[in-house]
């Protein structure tokens, strides 16, 4: 930078000079521009009549001061005589005036630039400090280290903004390396479940040596269970890493449509279904929306009361889709909603049956990779709300009417 600094000084230093040479040089007066014949000049001094230079110059002295003469000849010369020393006097002023120009004005400009570096050195220096904090915080920061922060202070300029900017992605590497160490505990955890389970139930068979049809039997049902376990919650993360990726498939999905189909696979036990399903025409995975929508359902059905009710609607809204979810339940804390979108939070004790803690969290993901947002709310009687928000297509034109729009009924349990 300071190289560069002192190049632009020298270049338009140079340009300075360059131009006031020229405006000085066109606004002197020009030998050329005082009429004179040079040619009358030079021949003032010949012929019979001429003097020796000394006597010339006094008699030519005399006169021009005034001095009365009868001799118009010498005073021609001695006129044209004056006129060639102004001539010469002027044009070795104008010659002077301009070296001296150009001498001086290189010494400043080479003066200048020398100082301009030394300058330029020091303020180089003062202005890339943060940019060697920034640095060295680049350097210092890795996936097991992430705390060190610029914190750079002072006016809120450019690069003020580059450094809280840096500051703020260290502050989501850190969280997002933090989670998928929590996450990759968790699953490991719930992974070990099955796995132990599976272990058990091998080892106290093995343990006999004649186990009978019976004890193998039940082994098999043990190892299938948690079998279905494992691959249940594989299937939960998978969905979680595909979303991190976006979307790979976008088509126009009606909610109403998904809603209906979740509900006649879902087993809904002895909890009774509140339905009002409008049109909600929105743009996206069909398989995505549907697993989000089946989470919410099974949700509702688990963390239900026997014999309890469950809501479920689907809009439009201001232009974007809604489905909302609500259910019958225990009394959810105000302040663990926000927990409960967190994978592998569930409401009570981590050792639950209940699930794996994904639900709501897949469901979340799946909302944000189609641009929506999830919002829950605990009712004041039990239980859970929960609205999700997705943009609704913009290619599909008016809602079409179909022909089970505001579907209101009581779905009996099955």
């Amino acid at each position: 930078m300071t190289l560069l600094y002192t190049l632009l000084f020298a270049i338009c230093g140079t340009a300075l000079v360059a131009i006031t040479y020229g405006l000085l040089a066109a606004n002197l007066p020009r030998v050329t521009e005082l009429t004179l014949d040079k040619t009358s000049v030079a021949k003032a001094g010949e012929g019979k009549d001429a003097r020796p230079p000394d006597e010339f110059l006094e008699q030519c002295r005399l006169i021009l001061h005034g001095q009365p003469t009868d001799d118009a000849n010498l005073r021609t010369k001695c006129q044209r005589a004056y006129d060639e020393g102004v001539i010469i006097g002027a044009k070795t002023q104008r010659d002077a005036t301009l070296d001296s120009l150009l001498w001086q004005s290189g010494l400043s400009l080479a003066a200048a630039t020398l100082l301009a570096a030394v300058a330029g050195w020091f303020v180089a220096g003062r202005v890339l400090r943060p940019v060697h904090r920034l640095t060295a915080a680049a350097q210092a920061a890795s996936e097991h280290n992430l705390s060190a922060r610029v914190a750079l202070d002072g006016p809120r300029d450019e690069l003020r903004e580059l450094a809280d900017t840096f500051d703020t992605m260290l502050d989501r590497l850190q969280r997002s390396f933090e989670g998928q160490r929590q996450f990759i505990a968790n699953a490991s955890h719930e992974l070990r479940t099955p796995l132990t389970v599976l272990r058990t139930s091998v080892e106290v068979v093995l343990a006999k040596p004649h186990a009978t049809e019976a004890e193998l039997t039940g082994m098999a049902r043990d190892v299938r269970a948690a079998v279905d376990h494992a691959e249940a919650l594989i299937e939960a993360l998978l969905t979680l890493a595909r979303n991190d990726g976006g979307l790979a498939v976008s088509e126009p999905t009606d909610l109403a449509t998904v809603a209906e189909d979740v509900l006649d696979v879902t087993n809904l036990h002895d909890r009774q279904a509140h339905l009002s399903l409008e049109p909600a025409l929105t743009t996206g995975d069909p398989i995505l929306l549907e697993r989000l929508t089946a989470n919410l359902v099974d949700n509702a059905v688990r963390y239900n009361l026997s014999g309890g009710d469950l809501w479920l609607a689907t809009s439009t809204v201001d232009g974007h889709v809604r489905l909302d979810v609500s259910n019958h339940g225990p009394v959810v804390p105000p302040g663990a909603v926000g927990a409960l979108f967190q994978p592998f939070r569930r409401l009570h004790d981590r050792t639950s049956k209940d699930g794996f803690g994904l639900g709501l969290a897949i469901v979340a993901s799946i909302a944000h990779v189609h641009g929506g947002t999830v919002h829950a709310q605990p009712m004041a009687t039990g239980g859970l709300h929960v609205t999700v928000t997705l943009p609704r297509s913009a290619d599909l034109g008016p809602a079409p009417d179909l022909p089970d729009t505001s579907l209101s009924r009581r779905r009996d349990a099955r």
